[in-house]
């Protein structure tokens, strides 16, 4: 018996606030075991090995999503081509989707994992990195890098699932395998002691078998959007509509990230202590994007299946349901977050210098949050209907063009941690007027009925 269809959800009907909430709750609840892997990385190695290795992780983690970053941006354009022609009960392109995809990502984890390798001594040394936490950055992405597969493959897959409104299968997935994370990362690293190399080895071994799990998953399915692994095909057409959406959340993925390594220069030139306090800021930094960033990943689905339908009208009302309910969301997390920032920092680091560096980042940055929900939530919506390029050339000039100038403006100005750490949440306030401006000018609308995705 098939239990696909239990799972999938069908957006293009019933009440919104509902689809957004239950599809959302247990992407939130994924996506926090997900950052638990990195996380519970940084917390072994903070407290059993150093803050040195504790800044050689901080420091590796812009690289890491710099080219991760890329290709999760590829896997975002398959999401919504597939959750567009579900939204049209297109069975066919569903399949023909779901198999290019495969083919696209399989050859794309080579090209990440032969690169990552190869370059990490280069990268880490553009960023400044001082030579006491280079050996052990070096040896932390190589191992990272090397089995990158894992994490491609689950995200797809996942991508696939989510695109049909199955939210929770890959939730099962994560908790079993950041649980596995966590285990391992205590067993090689205190018991065999490892050091740095043992988190990475924890790490890529956890990742490696929720991509097997999703996989099997996507393999056993009789529904639409099962692999077929006998007759894996590669469709340029299909491939053609993958990357005009993904490219460009690729590309902005990519450079955002790019620019977040600009950034790590600039905060390791401070020293260990302020970089290992800006690794734990960081860290706690990710679980406070998660709920916004997970909302606008179900209102990036919600959109694709109800342009997918024709529907502008329901598209609008999940606009208006996404950005209240990641607001509500995020002021709560505010309240916990000033509260507890020193108790939070203390987690990865019981050096006072360290605790003191990262409570204070905390408090002086999380108050910007509240703008950023803006720019996530409008991105989702406008890649939902097919528009990914406008949320490209948004987010690039934001954070990558802005953010730089006032990183290289401030630098020269003032000496001081504070005016270079508030270049982070001032390319978050003028990505978010930027997102609200073109959504309300209406261009976006066009591209929604420019497809058919019936046929």
């Amino acid at each position: 018996m098939d239990f696909s269809k239990k799972n999938e959800r069908d957006m293009t009907q019933g009440p919104v606030w509902q689809h957004i909430i239950f599809f959302a709750l247990p992407l939130l609840l994924g996506n926090i075991f997900q950052q638990l892997y990195n996380t519970v990385d940084n917390w072994v190695v903070g407290n059993w090995v150093g803050k040195q290795a504790l800044a050689a992780t901080g420091s590796s983690a812009p690289i890491i999503f710099s080219l991760i970053g890329f290709f999760a941006g590829l896997a975002t354009g398959a999401g919504v081509i597939i959750s567009q022609y579900y939204g049209a009960k297109n069975d066919k392109k569903v399949s023909e989707t779901v198999q290019t995809t495969i083919v696209m990502i399989l050859f794309l984890s080579i090209v990440i994992s032969l690169a990552g390798v190869l370059l990490t001594p280069l990268m880490l040394k553009a960023m400044n990195t001082p030579e006491n936490v280079l050996k052990e950055g070096e040896t932390y992405l190589r191992i990272y890098f090397a089995g990158a597969s894992g994490l491609l493959l689950y995200n797809a897959g996942s991508g696939i699932l989510r695109a049909v409104g199955d939210s929770r299968r890959p939730l099962y997935f994560l908790i079993f395998t950041a649980i596995l994370n966590t285990v391992l990362d205590l067993v090689f690293v205190i018991v065999f002691k490892w050091g740095i190399a043992g988190a990475a080895y924890a790490t890529i071994i956890s990742q490696g078998l929720s991509a097997i799990l999703v996989l099997i998953t996507l393999t056993r399915t009789k529904a639409s959007y099962r692999i077929l692994w006998k007759k894996l095909s590669f469709s340029p057409f299909i491939f053609r509509q993958i990357l005009a959406v993904g490219l460009p959340a690729a590309i902005q993925q990519l450079l955002t990230a790019v620019s977040n390594v600009f950034v790590q220069a600039y905060i390791n030139n401070f020293g260990e202590d302020v970089m290992a306090g800006w690794s734990a800021y960081r860290n706690i930094d990710m679980f406070m994007l998660l709920p916004m960033m997970s909302v606008s990943l179900a209102g990036t689905t919600f959109t694709g299946q109800n342009t997918g339908a024709g529907n502008l009208k329901r598209v609008k009302e999940g606009v208006r349901t996404t950005l209240a309910l990641a607001e509500m969301i995020t002021v709560a997390l505010l309240i916990f977050l000033f509260i507890f920032a020193s108790n939070l920092v203390h987690l990865f680091s019981k050096d006072q210098a360290v605790i003191s560096q990262g409570t204070m980042l905390l408090r002086l940055l999380s108050p910007f949050y509240v703008a950023c929900v803006v720019n996530q939530i409008f991105a989702g919506i406008l890649r939902g209907a097919g528009d990914a390029k406008a949320p490209m050339f948004i987010m690039l000039a934001s954070f990558v063009l802005f953010r730089q100038l006032y990183l290289a403006i401030v630098s020269r100005l003032s000496s001081s941690l504070i005016p270079i750490a508030l270049g982070y949440p001032a390319g978050w306030v003028a990505c978010s007027i930027g997102m609200f401006v073109y959504y309300k000018a209406g261009r976006w609308k066009k591209l929604m009925f420019n497809n058919s995705y019936s046929s």
